[in-house]
């Protein structure tokens, strides 16, 4: 049964998620910090570990647009972390590596990350941490898939002035 348009919603679920997200990226920003990447060069190393991956599909994957990335990556080989280079399989194509300094920032940040992330999950009994996962697994693959934080948002419209 449809709700009455001047009913509220249940919950602002908004608010729980984007408060959820805007409070962790903060502290797993400052827990990086001490290892001397931003959460946004964390998820590029990440992502370029994996497997060989071109700058575009890591963008992709990392949820960036075309510039982040390149700011992004730009600062990475200046700290000697990555690197573009030529694909083992395709010599037309360009990939991102990891130096060998990169693998073990890396290795630290996950380290950092996961103390982080088992203190904030630590706060929920284990069915609960298993139900909140699987629950924005679902849900961020489903009908939260898209749009993703880097497409256009919609804007207010600015009412025309009277003439």
């Amino acid at each position: 049964m449809p709700r009455p348009s001047s009913t509220p919603p249940p919950v602002d679920l908004s608010f729980l998620l984007n408060q959820a997200a805007y409070a962790l990226a903060a502290q797993l920003g400052a827990a990086l910090d001490g290892v001397g990447v931003t959460v946004r060069e964390y998820c590029v190393l990440w992502k370029a570990e994996d497997e060989e991956r071109s700058q575009t599909e890591i963008a992709e994957l990392a949820g960036l647009d075309k510039t982040t990335m390149v700011v992004t990556l730009d600062a990475l080989e200046r700290a000697g972390y990555a690197e573009r280079r030529v694909s083992s399989t395709d010599r037309r194509a360009r990939v991102v590596g990891l130096t060998p300094e990169g693998r073990r920032v890396l290795h630290q940040a996950h380290a950092v990350a996961g103390e982080l992330i088992d203190r904030v999950l630590g706060e929920l009994s284990e069915v609960r941490r298993a139900a909140l996962v699987d629950a924005l697994e679902l849900l961020t693959q489903g009908v939260l898939s898209t749009p993703s934080h880097t497409a256009p948002q919609r804007r207010r419209r600015v009412p025309s002035a009277p003439a």
